[in-house]
């Protein structure tokens, strides 16, 4: 088989970009290792940037996120007992950001490639990404035990954190950043109205807390938690019992609880590969960088690498120019590592660390008090969580 660009990874960041693709008379087969039930299971962020909702509308998928999403123009910090409300709109000319979750996006681009009649390979084992280092590259792998082979001029490794495509590079050709977090987020996923309209991010004496939604009425609640604990060790009760300890009265409240459609424990870590680009293989999403979800940059990233790679492609093949991929990878890293120390920031800000002094406390809390002081500060914050402007 011969395509353009072979996308290793069907989930948000390979569909975005083979539907990008698409529009531009650009081909590309998308392979994915897991099922498309699988991809649509995993339950992952929840909060778009403005410029990634304007990329989902240049693909043309935009229609059930414009009618459903919910438009927030801020958020609030609690700490302790105090309280700061974070006016995005108003501290950048009208910015926001939507609440939508990945999933929902996931689906979206998943029923336009079906819809167009664009191929997708799921169930594909042994994947193997060979000659990126030449002009022609090629991907290998198996499906229902026989061996196929795709012939390519690009690939685009969007298959995640344990990925074939960045473990393919010679360990000398890359070099890795990273940082692991000594704590987890215990999530819990309910068809509940959410406790108030826009979400809470909150620091307390027992830990972390974030109060979120998909909807009107489906609630995403995050605790801090430790590392050694176990979803199993977590009961539906347990789990509302530690949340309501956590949030201010007036919200434990108001907190509706039922039954969780889903409950888990995600760890935190902070991680950069660089560069992006090997040959005529590129890194985008997850495969190149993670962030703590803290700042709520994940999917973000992954937008935004897809926008600096299918700009890339669209003027290789549509003004012969090697300019945009030349310089994909310096792009893209850029704006990571801006990403990288917004949720480094916020995650120093918010939660309890096992190990922090007296003195590492103070500074935390002195780190907020000036925040809810310096509109400056807010200011700062607001431009990053809407989402900064691209280069």
């Amino acid at each position: 088989m011969r395509t353009q660009v072979a996308i290793i990874g069907a989930g948000p960041s390979g569909l975005l970009l083979g539907q990008l693709l698409h529009k531009q008379g650009i081909d590309a087969v998308i392979i994915e290792r897991q099922t498309g039930d699988y991809v649509l299971g995993r339950i992952r962020a929840g909060v778009l940037e403005q410029v990634a909702v304007e990329l989902l509308e240049e693909a043309g998928v935009a229609d059930r996120l414009k009618s459903e999403g919910l438009v927030h123009d801020g958020f609030d910090i609690a700490f302790d007992a105090d309280h700061l409300h974070i006016d995005l709109k108003g501290l950048t000319n009208g910015k926001t950001v939507t609440v939508y979750g990945q999933t929902e996006v996931t689906r979206d681009l998943m029923d336009a490639r079906q819809k167009a009649g664009l191929q997708t390979i799921y169930g594909a084992q042994d994947v193997e990404v060979l000659d990126f280092d030449t002009n022609t590259p090629k991907v290998r792998y198996k499906l229902n035990g026989q061996t196929h082979e795709i012939s390519c001029d690009f690939i685009a490794g969007c298959d995640g954190y344990h990925g074939v495509c960045r473990a393919s590079v010679p360990e000398k050709s890359i070099k890795e950043y990273e940082r692991v977090y000594p704590f987890g987020w215990l999530g819990l996923l309910s068809d509940t109205p959410p406790v108030q309209e826009e979400l809470i991010y909150g620091n307390q004496e027992q830990g972390f807390y974030l109060c979120s939604m998909r909807s009107a009425q489906r609630s995403r609640y995050y605790i801090q938690c430790s590392l050694a604990d176990k979803v199993e060790e977590w009961s539906d009760d347990r789990f509302w019992a530690a949340l309501k300890g956590r949030l201010p009265e007036h919200l434990a409240n108001n907190l509706v609880t039922g039954p969780s459609l889903e409950k888990s424990i995600a760890p935190l870590r902070s991680f950069v590969a660089e560069p992006l680009r090997f040959g005529r293989m590129f890194l985008a999403g997850d495969a190149g960088h993670i962030v703590p979800p803290t700042g709520a940059k994940g999917l973000n990233l992954a937008a935004s690498d897809i926008r600096y790679l299918s700009r890339a492609l669209f003027e290789f093949y549509g003004e012969k120019s090697e300019a945009g991929i030349n310089h994909y990878s310096q792009k893209a890293l850029a704006r990571i590592w801006k990403g990288e120390r917004f949720s480094w920031w916020m995650s120093m800000l918010l939660h309890r660390f096992p190990d922090n002094s007296g003195f590492d406390n103070k500074i935390q809390r002195t780190e907020f008090e000036y925040l809810a002081s310096s509109e400056h500060a807010q200011r700062v914050l607001a431009e990053n969580y809407v989402g900064l402007s691209y280069a």
